[in-house]
């Protein structure tokens, strides 16, 4: 922490009539967390941190080692333009500390800030740019959709179209750049894209942008959900990861004499995205939710292959265009919005480290639609599929060394404890499918 950037937070807040700030942060499962501070408050936060009980956060400590300190990491001071403006509220993500001022290995912003140590030997820097998909509903009760849109279609009389422009002005207000927005394919289902950051810019990014979605919807007196499949019989939501690594102001993607404008280390990359996927799934798709959306049919990218053109296959490279070797990128087509971004950033890393550094080989692209491949010619090509549940997904991750040493054994543990109770808790349940189906002829 330098002088020069606690100078300049106490300026920000002295400038915008400051009452509160909000200190953030997420659990394991990467459902954010805030308590607010008075800006009196805030110098000794600076300097100390905050105390809390971590004992009830999700995948946090024990009730006999609960206590823990929110440092504030004064690179992430940002006004909230939702709130009033008199006496307003501003935030800043916390980084969790043990009482000893040492990092927590619990907290998962830590857990992607020690992965993305591992890139300083080589100078490089982990650029992403995700595509979150999401829905507008009436409310939060039922998923009554505000609109019949489809893909890039103009709705000019949508109340949908301002929730989008509102949300995109909300977020370049707060210092997030967008891309562009559009109607997905879904009814109701919307897509705003953000301008790539170094990865933990990017979660951070992502938490606020989720929060920002959902304030402006409730401002127009609706709901918006990042729940991957809200409705059946349309397509789920998804996010595309666009990432790359950049040595200085160069693409160690690019390689000009390649048929495919890809170096042997995007190459690598990818192939240990692909020989991994199976394993960091359970944490790129984290929720029972999100393995209905994981099916054929729906465009959700199921089957584990690459290409450039087809949009069917789970890994795309994007076709270079001349003049533009720093947009050469791979794009991961499996995620969803719903996860926990720093967790998932972790594992999207550290698997395309692994084929880098075993140089793993990278099989031939599938310019042909997978889904309208029989099981034969899957077969042939080599291509296997993504797990069909959460408790597939998180079994293969319960066995992988690389998801263990990505995280570390608290976050590993946690992590894997939460998702096998979250499957617990859901196969017991009685549906309203089951009583349909079999409660009149059983």
């Amino acid at each position: 922490m330098s002088d020069k950037a606690k100078e300049k937070v106490i300026k920000a807040v002295e400038k915008n009539d400051v009452k509160f700030v909000n200190l953030w942060f997420t659990d394991i499962l990467g459902r954010l967390k805030s308590f607010a501070i008075t800006v009196e408050e805030l110098e000794g936060a600076i300097d100390e941190g905050m105390g809390f009980d971590g004992s009830s956060i999700q995948g946090f400590a024990r009730i006999d080692e609960s206590d823990m300190i929110a440092k504030p990491d004064l690179g992430t001071f940002q006004m909230l333009p939702w709130r009033p403006k008199e006496r307003s509220v501003a935030r800043m993500f916390c980084d969790i500390l043990n009482p000893d001022g040492s990092p927590y290995e619990g907290d998962p912003r830590y857990v992607l800030k020690r992965n993305l140590e591992h890139l300083k030997k080589d100078k490089y820097t982990f650029y992403v740019g995700p595509e979150l998909e999401y829905f507008y509903f009436k409310d939060a009760k039922e998923p009554e959709i505000l609109d019949e849109g489809g893909y890039f279609d103009l709705t000019t009389l949508d109340a949908a179209t301002d929730l989008r422009r509102d949300t995109v002005l909300t977020l370049e207000e707060i210092g997030i750049k967008v891309e562009y927005s559009h109607h997905e394919v879904a009814p109701s289902q919307h897509e705003i894209d953000l301008r790539y950051m170094d990865a933990l810019q990017m979660a951070d990014a992502m938490m606020t942008y989720r929060i920002v979605v959902k304030e402006i919807a409730q401002k127009y007196g609706c709901y918006a959900t990042f729940m991957p499949k809200p409705i059946y019989g349309v397509n789920g939501s998804g996010m595309h990861v666009h990432q790359s690594l950049f040595r200085g102001n160069d693409n160690a993607f690019f390689n000009p004499d390649d048929e495919y404008h890809l170096s042997d280390i995007g190459k690598w990359y990818i192939a240990g995205l692909l020989k991994h996927a199976p394993e960091i799934t359970s944490i790129t798709n984290q929720w029972i939710n999100s393995y209905k959306r994981l099916v054929p049919g729906y465009e959700a990218p199921v089957y584990i292959s690459w290409a450039r053109r087809n949009r069917s296959t789970m890994v795309r490279v994007p076709m270079y265009k001349p003049g533009k070797e720093k947009a050469t990128r791979i794009e991961f087509r499996s995620p969803d919005p719903a996860c926990n971004p720093y967790l998932a950033f972790s594992v999207m890393l550290t698997a395309g480290l692994e084929g880098i550094k075993n140089k793993y080989e990278l099989p031939d692209p599938i310019e042909k639609d997978v889904f309208e491949m029989s099981a034969s010619e899957k077969e042939g090509a080599g291509i296997e599929s993504l797990p069909g549940s959460l408790i597939e997904a998180v079994t293969l991750t319960e066995n992988s060394e690389l998801v263990h040493k990505a995280f570390g054994d608290h976050v590993f543990s946690n992590f894997i404890t939460s998702k096998k109770v979250e499957w617990d808790n859901y196969r017991t349940q009685v549906s309203k499918w089951e009583l349909s189906e079999y409660l009149h002829t059983l």
